[in-house]
């Protein structure tokens, strides 16, 4: 699924909703409008075939107002430019909800990487490591896992860029194999983020237990959100994948799904539940929906079809501005990726701290101190929308814009 309308229009919009809820002047707010810097490099790298293809990639980063910028490395066909920097721009609202010490970025390659060899994709995620090597770093910008990428990804941009610069350094990177200084935690903490808001909404009306909740993008992500809420209660009744999307009324057995997808890596086929199309996940009659996919999955285009009374947004900016005025009209609520898929930056903070200190905490540890960041922005949020009477993407906007603006005010502005 791919649309059109993730746009810096978009996001400016839904921003200038929270002004009236926060100090930001005009000239700090003109700091925000364009990224801190935004590179494209041509990538050539050699076949399994022996012939050269040269791939485009990209690297933006938005904000060092509060530190240096970290964001993922997405390795998906028709990126573009302009994707990574509206999606970098988020990355820094995250980080300030999180209050964390980082600014935003975003990066990566338009290619389809189940298209390359194991080799060539190596071959390409060194090739776009070394382009950048001189712009990245643990106190300049730190690169992380994104849709596309993984462990091994980040296993290889560690290697080239040690060997670029010609040092035994982690910090750069984040989302790594244990082996390699990674952290417990990383493919949990965005699935465990989204179970943990949508459970507090659900609390707030009518409960969790037996609550009907749906999987859009039943990935570790997902599958994560949709194990902690059942333990809390909820039945999972729905999970898609890029190849199919199966039913049941009554729940499903996601330890079942679970050795399915071990066996056949996909949710289709599923033999306890009914086979549907992904579309038709969208337009059940749940209490919650896990949008845990890409980018702009609830649109313009289908946002009528949706009756669900929660959109969670496991990812960043799965449901886009005009989708998502259109489904507050109808009363049904956004919980916004600021806080729903919270969990992935504040784990990348904890193993670029780590890596910073050389010293590692257990896994139980990490869990508790990414519970505990959670919690904080959630309740923050929370108190915000309470006081003003405001959507949560306008007071998680207004907590993340008063934290920014209040670093760049206080670093002052040189010609």
């Amino acid at each position: 699924m791919r649309v059109s309308g993730l746009n810096w229009q978009g996001l400016m919009e839904q921003l200038q909703e929270a002004l009236p809820y926060c100090e930001v002047t005009d000239h700090t707010l003109a700091y925000f409008k364009y990224p801190r810097r935004s590179v494209k490099v041509n990538l050539p790298v050699k076949m399994d075939d022996g012939q050269v293809r040269v791939f485009t990639g990209y690297r933006a980063v938005h904000s060092t107002a509060r530190g240096p910028s970290i964001g993922g490395v997405r390795f998906r066909e028709g990126l573009s430019r302009h994707e990574c920097e509206v999606l970098a721009a988020i990355m820094t609202l995250k980080a300030a909800v999180a209050d964390l010490p980082l600014g935003g970025a975003k990066g990566g390659v338009d290619v389809d990487p189940a298209s390359l060899s194991a080799h060539e994709l190596e071959g390409l995620t060194r090739r776009y490591t070394t382009e950048l090597v001189e712009l990245i770093g643990p106190n300049e910008d730190i690169l992380a896992p994104d849709v596309g990428t993984d462990s091994q990804n980040m296993a290889w941009i560690f290697d080239a860029f040690n060997e670029g610069r010609g040092t035994s350094i982690s910090g750069m990177v984040v989302g790594k194999p244990i082996a390699l200084g990674g952290s417990y935690g990383t493919k949990d903490a965005r699935g465990q983020s989204a179970a943990m808001v949508t459970a507090r909404a659900l609390e707030q009306d009518g409960g969790v237990q037996n609550a009907r909740v749906a999987v859009f993008g039943y990935g570790d992500v997902g599958a994560k959100a949709a194990q902690l809420l059942r333990q809390q209660g909820a039945l999972i009744v729905a999970a898609s994948d890029r190849d199919g999307a199966v039913y049941a009324s009554g729940g499903l057995d996601l330890d079942a799904l679970a050795a399915h997808r071990e066996q056949t890596g996909s949710v289709a086929g599923f033999g306890t539940g009914l086979a549907i199309k992904p579309e038709e996940l969208l337009e059940l009659d749940v209490d919650a929906l896990i949008l845990a996919f890409d980018f702009g999955t609830v649109n313009a285009g289908n946002a009528h079809a949706v009756r669900a009374r929660y959109l969670v947004e496991a990812t960043n900016r799965a449901v886009l501005p005009e989708a998502e005025r259109y489904l507050h009209a109808k009363g049904i609520h956004v919980l916004p990726d600021l806080v729903a898929s919270i969990g992935g930056v504040v784990v990348n903070y904890v193993e670029w701290v780590q890596s910073h200190t050389n010293f590692f905490w257990t896994e139980g540890e990490i869990e508790k101190v990414v519970e505990q960041h959670i919690n904080r922005a959630l309740d923050e949020v929370l108190a915000l929308m309470n006081e003003h009477g405001i959507e949560m993407r306008t007071a998680a906007y207004t907590l993340a814009l008063s934290r920014i603006a209040s670093a760049t005010e206080m670093r002052g502005v040189y010609p």
